[in-house]
């Protein structure tokens, strides 16, 4: 690890309030931009009103905007400062796949929440067939949003999208989670399962922001590297703060892993080798982002933050 890119890590005696205050200022900038988007390209014309504003409620209630700053901040990195149509366009499509996977996670049928965002999950809001649809209409538009640009490298990304999102990521990850599908046992299958339930997605939005950026194959290749071991230690992250968490900072019902009898780090070693592991996989992250240098400083900072953070 470079002098510079070490500096840029949390200081190891940081808070994990203090570390997610510190989150919220990074990613701030870029959930402005994302979220002006999002107001701007999600709900089409015609669309009903009773299903636009269901819509609206459940993307635009907060949130990180982790997987949008990804695409802004890996464009950044390879080196576009500046926000063209189609990497605006890339970010907002990922936020949409986010929130229909919230939106689906949370019915009756999967995790069964009430509470997402500090808010009534949208089943409870709205109603269970409504709560589908907005899913349904949230991942649809996603790829609207991305072909919609007239880019030749929107193909592209949605490609890369729908592999992240479908039936060989995402959606593979959610069946091991529920038990639906077969998978090893002990961590090897956890890694099966958090590969891509939780990283594919921030995977492809850091490759798409590489790919909007015209990264070339080193530069994709350590971009990758870096968002896969993210991918993980986030995961991870978020399996520590269902145990250690409360609602009120998580915005979400802590404890429904146990609950549910879920595989999960801290149910096979432990807190004190859980955090072991988040850490050695955040320190992966950062060491992809070697050949960036400087312009790598974003990435590794948000790396540090995201494995302290308490929400």
């Amino acid at each position: 690890m470079t002098a510079a890119l070490a500096g840029l890590e949390p200081p190891k005696d940081m808070t994990p309030r203090q570390c997610t205050d510190e989150l919220g200022a990074l990613l701030a900038p870029y959930a402005r931009e994302v979220e002006a988007d999002l107001v701007l390209w999600m709900v089409e014309p015609d669309t009903p009103p009773e299903l636009a504003e269901a819509m609206e409620y459940c993307v635009l209630g907060g949130g990180k905007r982790l997987r949008p700053a990804l695409v802004l901040l890996s464009a950044e990195a390879v080196g576009t400062p500046a926000h063209d149509e189609l990497t605006r366009r890339a970010a907002v499509a990922v936020e949409l796949v986010h929130c229909y996977s919230l939106v689906h996670d949370d019915l009756p049928a999967m995790d069964n929440d009430t509470l997402r965002r500090g808010r009534p999950t949208a089943h409870v809001k709205f109603s269970e067939a409504m709560a589908i649809l907005v899913g349904d209409a949230l991942l649809s538009r996603a790829f609207g949003v991305l072909t919609e640009c007239s880019d030749h490298k929107s193909n592209l990304l949605a490609a890369e999208l729908a592999r992240a999102a479908g039936p060989a990521g995402m959606i593979a990850g959610q069946a091991a989670d529920m038990g639906l599908c077969r998978i090893p046992d002990g961590l090897e299958g956890l890694v099966f399962t958090n590969t891509r339930k939780t990283a594919a997605l921030i995977r492809s939005a850091a490759r798409m922001g590489a790919i909007c950026a015209q990264a070339n194959e080193p530069q994709l290749s350590a971009i990758s590297e870096y968002a896969h071991s993210l991918g993980l230690a986030f995961q991870l992250a978020d399996d520590l703060l269902d145990v250690v968490g409360s609602a009120d900072k998580l915005g979400k019902t802590p404890g429904k892993d146990a609950q549910a009898g879920k595989r999960t780090y801290v149910e096979q070693v432990g807190l004190d080798q859980a955090r072991c592991v988040a850490q050695e996989l955040t320190d992966q992250a950062v060491e992809a982002l070697q050949p960036f240098g400087p312009a790598g400083e974003k990435l590794t900072e948000l790396a540090g933050l995201l494995t302290e953070r308490n929400r």
